[in-house]
């Protein structure tokens, strides 16, 4: 590589990124990287598993059953910054105009219609008081709706805008108001908790870590004689060594100003090493900001369990068949048949086309690589139209495989992807359970499951120019591309994400 030197291979050591590992990112900005081949979406009965309302009680009890001798983590990646929460409000602040209500912009407006509604406005009020030496109603009495942002936002006041969404108060409850944190706190020990201990895991930006840590040790013991149990919280933050390159427009490293190769954290995809090193026997996985009030968990746990318990259902028919197949290196036909239906009909594994062509022992180990891989059961919702992904089948190395495809690995010219894209039926709410172990409980890894191939390249600005940036395999995408795949219909009310400020609004969020 002519481009770099000696005082490049010290900052790549330092951030534990190899030379060739560099290349290979180079290499990916110059070839690209190939857009998913999606062959039809997945629904019912054909990549969605149609679970009958009187198995959901057997299914959890499975799960809950599993727990007298397995161990559980709730695994919540919580790195982001609420910045984009706030981006009309920030819009807003930065045009430096206050007028009446009736001239606001629309979000802007209903934010400000609706303040007392937030979680966070007594705190609000208390903050713009000691900030601004008047009250918070003074202010909206005036029109001066500005310094009421600048409080909100601003590092001097609540500092809402450089907070993580972990420590944005959500819900109201009284006296005592609950931030997401907490609300993932309830939530894993009506769900995530076994034998009066209940273990969490927050994946948290460096520049964070204090401020959860205060807010756990705040509010844990409250939360532990509520439920009684006890909690086990840890963290962890993306590795240095899973940021990419930056690159110019014409693929060439691009550097700041004192000459230092730039690098910028390679997205949600680099926590799969995060996950790798967790030690749980079942792993529920749910973003951040997608919580709802105690009014409404009740199908949230319903729903937990059932995937769990789905989980586990096939996880012991799989344990079952490996253990069967260990030593095996012939097989009756009525066996491998068995095997074949088992695949097709509940794993929605899709066979080579020549299977029944091969000699047994090559079907044998056909079934004992196809089998034995890490396993994850997601819930998937009704599809609205929100922005995202959503449940296909992908054309992969020849065949076909259940995947999560996210709208930025389509071709958007190809007007039949396009068109298979648009006509999902189901949406992808981020509500996972993993099992990280094999039949003989060796720990799986995960990197070996990754394909790099769904890496995708964004045009973004640093310093006010013009750059390329590389995303890894995302999480639940590219980074569990070669995991067996279930998909479950969930109830649309599980799934209460808080992408913009005024979410906090909608009838999920408000405790009646």
């Amino acid at each position: 590589m002519k481009e770099i030197g000696p005082s490049d291979l010290q900052w790549l050591a330092q951030k534990g990124i190899s030379p060739e590992k560099l290349q290979e990112q180079l290499n990916g900005f110059r070839t690209g990287y190939p857009f998913a081949c999606i062959v039809a979406p997945a629904v019912k009965g054909t990549g969605v598993l149609e679970i009958a309302p009187e198995d959901i009680r057997a299914y959890r009890d499975l799960y809950r059953a599993s727990t007298r001798n397995e161990s559980v983590l709730k695994f919540v990646p919580a790195s982001g910054a609420a910045t984009r929460m706030f981006k009309s409000l920030y819009a807003f602040l930065e045009n430096g105009r206050s007028g009446s209500m009736a001239e606001m912009p629309a979000e802007v407006r209903e934010f400000f219609e609706h303040l007392p509604r937030f979680a966070f406005y007594e705190d609000l009020q208390q903050a713009v008081l000691r900030e601004k030496g008047a009250s918070l109603q003074d202010l909206l009495n005036r029109n001066e709706y500005l310094p009421v942002l600048e409080v909100l936002l601003e590092k001097r006041g609540l500092s809402y805008g450089h907070l993580p969404k972990a420590l944005l108060k959500f819900h109201r409850y009284g006296n005592q108001n609950r931030t997401a944190l907490e609300e993932h706190l309830v939530e894993a020990a009506l769900y995530a908790s076994a034998k009066g201990e209940c273990s969490l895991h927050f994946t948290v930006s460096p520049e964070h870590r204090k401020a959860f840590e205060a807010c756990v040790r705040n509010v844990l013991p409250d939360y532990e004689k509520r439920y009684g149990i006890r909690y086990h919280i840890s963290y962890s933050q993306q590795k240095s060594s899973t940021d990419t390159v930056a690159v110019n427009p014409d693929n060439t490293v691009f550097r700041d100003d004192e000459g230092n190769i730039v690098f910028r954290p390679g997205g949600h995809g680099a926590l799969i090493e995060n996950l790798n090193e967790r030690e749980e026997d079942i792993v529920f996985i749910k973003n951040i900001d997608n919580v709802t009030t105690d009014a409404l968990k009740e199908d949230t746990v319903v729903y937990k369990e059932l995937l769990a318990g789905v989980l586990v259902d096939r996880r012991q028919a799989v344990f079952s068949y490996l253990e069967k197949m260990e030593n095996m290196t012939q097989a009756y036909p009525a066996f491998l048949q068995e095997l074949k239906s088992f695949a097709r009909n509940r794993l929605f594994l899709s066979l080579p086309g020549n299977i029944d062509d091969m000699s047994q022992p090559a079907q044998l180990a056909y079934f004992k690589q196809a089998f034995n891989r890490p396993i994850r059961v997601c819930g998937v919702v009704k599809n609205t139209g929100e922005p995202g992904g959503g449940p296909f089948w992908v054309d992969s190395d020849g065949g076909k495989s259940l995947q999560i495809v996210e709208s930025s690995q389509i071709d958007k010219d190809d007007a039949g992807q396009k068109r298979i894209f648009e006509t999902s039926e189901f949406f992808n709410p981020v509500d996972l359970v993993c099992s990280l172990y094999d039949y003989k409980h060796r720990k799986f890894d995960l990197l070996r499951y990754v394909d790099p191939r769904t890496a995708f390249i964004s045009v973004k600005s640093v310093q006010g120019k013009e750059i390329k940036a590389m995303e890894l395999p995302g999480l639940w995408n590219g980074a569990m591309a070669h995991w067996i795949t279930l998909f479950v219909e969930v109830p649309q009310n599980v799934f209460t994400p808080v992408k913009t400020i005024n979410d906090l609004l909608r009838a999920q969020h408000e405790n009646a």
